[in-house]
This record gives structure tokens, C-alpha cells and sequence, in this order.
């Protein structure tokens, strides 16, 4: 593997690049200060524009890291930003995350990478954060030469499933997360892996 970093990427439709506290208004206001959007997510949604700007600021400061990757999508046509992509590492936030992908026939010495998208409500059911992972997945393994990730949604989010799917994530197991408060949540786990990528790329059903 080969960290690159949060860089520039660009869809048909979409713009992702780093974010920055000078988008905290439209942060909090497109999705981080709604709480149907994060009823399904691990962190809670913002009280308050304060919050969105602290945590702005740390990221800004992370993207220093060759290993952090967290992108604001934003819509060509109208220059808003929509929402949120990133890739972590799960090892950092489940305790037996490595140990159920080895399990699995993953190896996890270089972490357990896995993708979080969050999209603004105005613009559900459009596709953009199918297209917005379609690059992000891409980056991973063309530019950043990586050989797998993991995939995971709460159940009773199937909408988040179907973007992974659509991206050529397939189905692995089930079981319990926990929010950052504790709250544990039942989902599903899916994973890519660099032969499947490549082979759905060449026949074109990521395109």
C-alpha cells in the first residue's frame, strides 16, 4: 500500500476535495446538524455550528497524514457542497474488527480501511454518493496500490447498502457495531478485494 492522502477527485458530476473550517456553514446546515442523518451513523449530529467548526479544524489539521482520506463532495452544476467521504481505518473504532476479517481470510496488517459517505437530504436518491464512492474506490486501488476494504451499514439502512453494492462490494457477514456513545447497532459487512474491482472494472459494471 501506497498513502497518498486526501487529493483532488473529480466524477461527471462531482468535485471531492478537502474540507476546510470556511465549510462549516454549509456542513451543519446540509447535514451535520440533522439528526435523521446520523440516527444510522456513529457519531451523533451537531448541536451546534461550534461543533462543526471544531471539528473542521481537526481535520484540517489530519490532513497533514499521507494515511487520512476524507473528502467534501461537492455538485459541479450548482458549486454546493452535498456532503461527506472518507476511508478509515476500522481497527481505530472496533475493537475486534481486525480479528473478524482475519477470521475471514483478510489480512488486516496494514488496517482494515472501510469507507463512511453521509449526503445531505435535497440530494437523496440522485446517485451522488454511489458516484462519489465509485472515485473514492478507484483512488484506493489505482493511485494508493490497495489490496482490499471492508464495507458496513446498519441494517435498517438498506439505502446505504445498495451504494456499496452498486459499487461492487459483496455481502460478508453480520454483526454488532456500537456507536461512539455505546449504542450498539446490528449491521451488515461487505468487502472488496483488488481481483473483484479489476474484473468488474474490464467488464465495465462500475462504469
Amino acid at each position: 500500500m501506497q498513502h497518498q492522502g486526501t487529493c483532488p477527485l473529480e466524477t461527471q458530476r462531482l468535485l471531492l476535495r478537502r474540507l476546510s473550517v470556511q465549510d462549516t456553514h454549509a456542513m451543519f446546515t446540509g447535514w451535520a446538524g440533522d439528526p435523521q442523518i446520523f440516527c444510522f451513523l456513529r457519531r451523533p449530529a451537531h448541536r451546534s455550528e461550534t461543533i462543526t467548526h471544531s471539528l473542521l479544524s481537526a481535520w484540517e489539521t489530519a490532513y497533514s497524514q499521507p494515511d487520512y482520506y476524507h473528502w467534501g463532495i461537492v455538485e459541479k452544476a450548482s458549486g454546493q457542497l452535498i456532503g461527506e467521504i472518507s476511508l478509515f481505518d476500522d481497527r481505530l473504532s472496533l475493537r475486534n474488527a481486525s480479528d473478524c476479517w482475519c477470521t475471514a481470510g483478510f489480512d488486516t496488517s496494514d488496517g482494515v480501511w472501510s469507507p463512511g459517505y453521509c449526503i445531505g437530504k435535497p440530494w437523496w436518491g440522485q446517485g451522488f454518493a454511489t458516484e462519489a464512492l465509485r472515485a473514492v474506490v478507484d483512488y484506493w486501488f489505482s493511485v494508493c496500490n490497495g489490496v482490499w476494504l471492508a464495507g458496513c451499514h446498519a441494517t435498517k439502512n438498506p439505502a446505504s447498502g445498495r451504494v456499496l453494492e452498486q459499487v461492487g462490494f459483496q455481502h460478508s457477514h453480520s454483526d454488532m457495531d456500537r456507536k461512539f456513545d455505546g449504542t450498539p447497532i446490528a449491521c451488515l459487512y461487505y468487502d472488496l478485494t483488488r481481483p473483484l474491482w479489476e474484473t468488474r472494472k474490464k467488464e465495465n459494471t462500475l462504469e
